[in-house]
Formats: structure tokens, C-alpha cells, sequence
């Protein structure tokens, strides 16, 4: 039902458990016994002329357009912007896969995707204490290999519940511009001791700073990134397979707990340094916040404010949607997902359907088992909550007391608590702030409430 109305197979090559491993740019192959079954069900093959012409004209671009060989996308991504692409995750298919397949990761991009050989692609690390050494994918994929699942989230993440208490800056996220995945790649501590860089404490090395082909440039703490607990990964997998190119194809970095800016894409540099990246996004306000005070910053000194580095705590309902129409008086069950930055584990998620007069405790399910200090993915979990009855009038105190009108509005909230025992403050106005970053105030969802059938009916 979610592809009806257009092609279906972007959703068939979802279930990637059917498909052959596949390189990037090449379309999804079934695998043997696949093909098997689906032969008798062929009706023809297009022609690739076809296809091809059909594909640029889709993009309707000059061929000297900078976004002209833009990747293709899922029909399913919610886009809020197609040059730079800023694509959300389907929060109605989120549910239906811990690690996020590939096509439906969220995209957040800032240029224009680079088309990257991997046979000539070389990674510099430089820096100081470092053996200056230019890495091929190649020397890479020849290193110790690691994988790690770790979930990526935008600094902007629910940016749309900031804009609507009051107007910030920038992509008006929902709830989508937050993903899973599991990476494979080489740790970063690993490549900067085979660049001899033994002991950053003794080289005065107090940031990372990475720098991406498209020009994009971060940093992270040096103590994030040379733990062993810390687990930064240079990845050239994601779930399995080459990383695509709206992720970074061939390498990017993974920064585990971290804001999804650190974790830059289409990896050119690594070096030790003193100080953190030059750059809008670690030294300018694209990543940094004030109080809900600050409507501008005339005044402010942005590069000495302190840049996004590890997110806070945050929970999302993804089941029901908003508008859905439930049963009055009946329970219902509240699906969703909790996350917080720096591997702090989720301990708690609670529900209510009463203005947070009663909250209900939720069971969580996939990633509740991951290490308290090193839970880098989100947790699934799931939540019985009574609905309110409704009454007619005259007869309760309507939405704002024990019931609720018949037909009228409800909402639904949500709320997380991680192993720091940090917790999500309850309206967005605490959170607030110019450029629309970190909103993890309670997650409401506004339902429907139907009356109860008679018994005549």
C-alpha cells in the first residue's frame, strides 16, 4: 500500500535478505532460488535505453548542473529539500527494521553528492605526533576490520516542533531525520597508531578534525576518539554492503553518540590537532546553541560557544500517526524509539493520554540488551495505555479532565529517561533556541478520539 500509485520496486528492494550482495550503481539481483520462483512470473524485461532516458528525464537537468548526477532515491523518503538533498526517514516503515535498510536512511547533505572512484581514492591522515601517510581503500580494507551499530541523528531533528512554537532556521525536520545502522570500517585510534601517533596526550593533540570532498569540515574531542570504548569508526560498509553515496561512498566517519555533522561523509583528511575544524560547522552557529532567550546574535561571541558534540536524550512515538482515530476507553498500544547521545542506554520510556497526568511504563524491546555506557543505537519499545472514555456533554470535564469529547482531540506524549538518568524536559519551549538544534522535548501526537458504539448500534 505505501508504493501504490508508483513503481514498487524501490519497496521490493527493501528485503535485502532476497538480494545478492551488490556494488554501487548496480540494481538488486535475487538471489538464485529467488529467481527461481519469481521466472514464472515474468512479464518482460525493459529495455536499459529506455530505462536510462526515462531516468534522465526525471532528473530534468543540464548535464553541466552540479546536481545533475544526483543518486536516486526512495520514492518513500520525505524530502524537505532536493538540492542539497534533506530527505526523512518513512516514520511508517521505521519500525519494521532495527538497522535502517540503506534506501530509507535519512540524507542530509550540504552539496552536492561527489562521484569518487575507489581504485584512486586516497585518505590523508596528518597531524601532530602523526607519520603523514595517504591511506588507498585498498591499504584500508587491508586493517584489523570493526563493525559497530550505531544510530546517526541530525542536529535538527524535530526542528518542526521548535518552528512551531517559534520561527528557528533551517530544514523544518519532523521526526525522521534520525536512522540506524550497523557500519564496518577500521576503528580511527587503529589508523592513528599505524601513523605512529602513540600518546596524543604528549603531542598536545586535543581535537580530530576531519574533512570531507565536498568541503565539509569537522571535529571531535581527541578523547572520543582515541577510547577504546569510544569506538570512532572510518567506515566503507554500511549493513552489509559498500556504503552508498548519499552516505559517503567509499569512506566516511562514524562517531557513535555524536551529532550527525561530526560524522562527515566522503572522508578525504584526518588530522591531529590543537584546535578544533575551521568552518561554519564546528566554529559557526550551524551547530551551536543558546537559550530560548537569544533571538539574535548581535553581541554574541558564536565561535566561543560550544559546539554540538554528543546529543541529548530523546524518544519518539511512532505508532499510531497523528489524526488516527482511536477507540474511546479501550487500550491502546503506543509504539516507538528512544535514543540518547554518548552510548547512554535508554532506561526508561513512559507514556500517557492524559496531559501527563498519568504516565504508563513501556516495554523496552530491540537494543534494550546493548551496554549501559556504550548503547550507540536506539531501543525500540512498546507501551499499553488506557484511552480516555468519552463522555457527552455535560457529562465529564471534557479534554482537559477525566474525559474526553467524543470526536475531539487527544494527544499523546511520550517521554525517555537514559542510563545518566537524564530526562526529556516536557515542553519545547524549555528547549527553544535560534537555530532550531537538540529539540527533545516530550514527543506529542494529536489523535482522534471516537465515542463508544452503543449497544443498539
Amino acid at each position: 500500500m505505501t508504493a501504490a500509485g508508483g513503481e514498487v520496486e524501490p519497496y521490493w528492494s527493501l528485503y535485502r535478505q532476497h538480494l545478492q550482495p551488490s556494488s554501487p550503481g548496480q540494481g538488486p539481483r535475487p538471489k538464485a532460488h529467488v529467481a527461481e520462483i519469481l521466472a514464472p512470473l515474468l512479464i518482460g524485461r525493459v529495455d536499459p535505453a529506455e530505462m536510462a532516458a526515462a531516468a534522465a528525464a526525471k532528473r530534468g537537468r543540464p548535464a553541466d548542473d552540479p546536481y545533475a548526477h544526483e543518486p536516486e532515491r526512495h520514492a518513500a523518503l520525505r524530502l524537505l529539500s532536493e538540492t542539497p538533498c534533506s530527505g526523512e526517514s518513512p516514520q511508517t516503515l521505521v519500525l519494521d527494521n532495527w538497522t535502517t535498510p540503506n534506501a530509507l536512511f535519512f540524507v542530509r547533505n550540504h552539496h552536492p553528492v561527489p562521484r569518487l572512484d575507489p581504485a584512486t581514492f586516497s585518505l590523508r591522515v596528518d597531524g601532530l605526533g602523526v607519520t603523514a601517510r595517504d591511506f588507498s581503500m585498498k591499504d584500508l580494507e587491508a586493517m584489523p576490520k570493526a563493525e559497530v551499530v550505531a544510530t546517526l541523528q541530525c542536529g535538527g531533528n524535530r526542528r518542526g516542533g521548535l518552528d512551531a512554537h517559534q520561527r528557528t532556521s533551517g530544514n523544518s525536520w519532523g521526526s525522521g531525520a534520525i536512522s540506524n545502522a550497523k557500519w564496518g570500517g577500521v576503528y580511527l585510534r587503529d589508523l592513528l597508531l599505524e601513523c605512529g601517533l602513540t600518546s596524543p596526550l604528549k603531542a598536545g593533540v586535543a581535537h580530530v578534525q576531519f574533512e570531507g570532498e565536498d568541503g565539509t569540515k569537522a571535529s571531535i574531542p581527541a578523547s572520543k576518539a582515541f577510547s577504546e570504548y569510544g569506538d570512532v569508526l572510518l567506515a566503507y560498509e554500511m549493513n552489509g554492503e559498500p556504503i552508498p553515496a548519499d552516505h559517503g561512498y567509499p569512506l566516511r566517519a562514524v562517531v557513535p553518540g555524536h551529532v550527525g555533522v561530526r560524522n562527515i561523509k566522503w572522508l578525504r583528511k584526518v588530522v591531529a590537532s590543537d584546535e578544533e575544524a575551521e568552518g561554519v560547522w564546528q566554529r559557526g552557529i550551524a551547530y551551536k546553541s543558546f537559550g530560548p532567550n537569544v533571538t539574535s546574535l548581535e553581541g554574541l561571541d558564536v565561535e566561543k560557544a560550544a559546539a554540538m558534540q554528543e546529543m541529548p536524550v530523546q524518544s519518539v512515538i511512532v505508532s499510531p500517526v497523528a489524526h488516527t482515530a482511536l477507540d474511546s476507553g479501550e487500550d491502546m498500544t503506543l509504539k516507538g524509539f528512544a535514543w540518547s547521545g554518548g552510548g547512554r542506554g535508554i532506561t526508561r520510556v513512559e507514556c500517557s493520554a492524559d496531559d501527563g497526568r498519568s504516565w504508563h511504563t513501556a516495554t523496552l524491546t530491540q537494543g534494550a540488551d546493548q551496554p549501559r555506557e556504550r548503547a550507540w543505537a536506539w531501543t525500540f519499545w512498546e507501551c499499553e495505555v488506557p484511552m480516555p472514555k468519552a463522555v457527552s456533554d455535560g457529562e465529564g470535564e471534557g479534554a482537559s479532565g477525566k474525559g474526553a469529547a467524543p470526536g475531539g482531540p487527544l494527544t499523546l506524549m511520550c517521554r525517555a529517561v537514559d542510563a545518566s538518568f537524564n530526562s526529556q524536559p516536557a515542553d519545547v519551549a524549555q528547549v527553544w533556541n535560534l537555530r532550531g538544534l537538540a529539540n527533545n522535548a516530550w514527543h506529542r501526537v494529536p489523535v482522534t478520539l471516537q465515542p463508544e458504539a452503543s449497544e443498539d448500534a
